[in-house]
């Protein structure tokens, strides 16, 4: 059919230029951020391209929902300014009639997102946190290049090694200096190497030299050893309570309905529900008011958007609170966001509120841009 058809086609084209420009800008701004992550020792230099793709696709469903809602507000608008919803309003076409093309052409992104969201986010979260895992449970010697003052994960020790041992958790002739309990320590010792004690990380040093000096000028203590420990790393704790919430499956929520976990899902789910809103909230804010500006409804519509995505947000922590129930919350936001935008239709359809008129009068499913 032509009218679906022709509708379709250019929903096609312009989601996927919108996608290719958000899609751009977001990875840009991973890259940055993912940049200034290994840069502070968070995150380890070689992966940086890896984490910053499992990062982008975590966000996937925000971007998705932003492009279909961007599309149809785009293509609306355009189709009002050039007349080309006159014509089909004067074809008997009412403004409710486009609410099926519209979601025949959004119905495989609304599934993508859904699987994004359930799946494809807590997988890229659980990824990027077990990387970054990796990294911070390795040895601040591993980190440390040869000939290099390098500080520690923890920023609290500045290393200096001669790193010339075959494997690569020990390393010979190590300096460290550090400030604890008010004291200035430098030790320095002829090898050393990580080791896991009981679940701890410590740090052993064999046949050196410790010196403790207080920030402000007194009696300097210097000892000399044969083998040092010293604690560099909290326990490792590889329980599934312990990790966060975005990176636990969707079925794990499910199984364990705890307020965070609630909250959780309300999100996920609330992606979807929110990305089925937005096609109805497009076509009713995608009408052109030539006094306005061509930019006027595309600006409202992404405050609108603005304003849907961070009560979404916002409701994650309401409800990971106790403030409010799941199923409240999400009544009250996509219901009534689905209410609003089918009323605001009718509103339009059937040209409520408007003076009817005697003589010459448009048919009444033909709305006034």
């Amino acid at each position: 059919m032509l009218f679906h058809s022709s509708i379709r086609k250019e929903l096609s084209r312009s989601f996927g230029a919108t996608l290719v420009v958000l899609v751009t800008i977001v990875m840009t701004m991973m890259l940055i951020r993912t940049l200034g992550l290994a840069a502070k020792g968070s995150v380890n230099p070689s992966e940086v391209f890896l984490v910053m793709t499992y990062t982008v696709l975590g966000y996937m469903p925000t971007i998705l929902g932003l492009c279909l809602f961007i599309a149809i507000v785009g293509t609306l608008s355009r189709m009002y300014r050039d007349s080309e919803m006159v014509i089909w309003f004067s074809a008997g076409r009412g403004l409710a009639e486009f609410l099926r093309p519209l979601y025949q052409f959004a119905w495989p992104i609304l599934l993508l997102i859904a699987v994004l969201a359930l799946v494809g986010w807590p997988w890229a979260n659980s990824q990027t946190q077990g990387m970054r895992q990796r990294y911070e449970r390795r040895s601040d010697i591993e980190r440390v290049a040869p000939g290099e003052f390098r500080e520690s994960s923890g920023r609290l020790r500045v290393f200096f090694i001669d790193k010339d041992a075959p494997d690569s958790a020990t390393a010979n002739n190590v300096f460290i200096s550090s400030i604890e309990r008010n004291l200035q320590i430098i030790t320095s010792a002829r090898s050393g190497r990580m080791e896991d004690i009981d679940g701890v990380r410590f740090l052993l040093l064999n046949n050196g030299q410790r010196l403790e000096r207080p920030l402000t000028p007194d009696a300097i203590k210097i000892s000399e050893f044969e083998t040092y420990g010293a604690k560099v790393g909290g326990r490792l704790n590889s329980s599934p309570d312990a990790a966060p919430v975005r990176t636990r499956t969707t079925l794990t929520l499910l199984r364990d309905p705890t307020m965070a976990n609630r909250g959780e899902l309300a999100w996920r789910i609330g992606m979807l529900f929110a990305a089925v809103n937005f096609v109805l909230l497009a076509l009713t804010l995608s009408s052109v008011n030539p006094r306005v500006g061509r930019s006027g409804n595309l600006l409202f519509a992404l405050f609108a958007f603005v304003i849907y995505y961070n009560v979404l947000n916002l409701g994650q922590n309401w409800i990971g609170s106790g403030r409010f129930s799941m199923g409240g919350f999400m009544l009250a936001l996509h219901g009534g966001a689905l209410l609003i935008g089918l009323l605001w239709l009718a509103k339009r359809h059937y040209n409520w509120g408007r003076p009817s008129r005697r003589s010459g009068s448009p048919p009444a499913t033909t709305p006034h841009a």
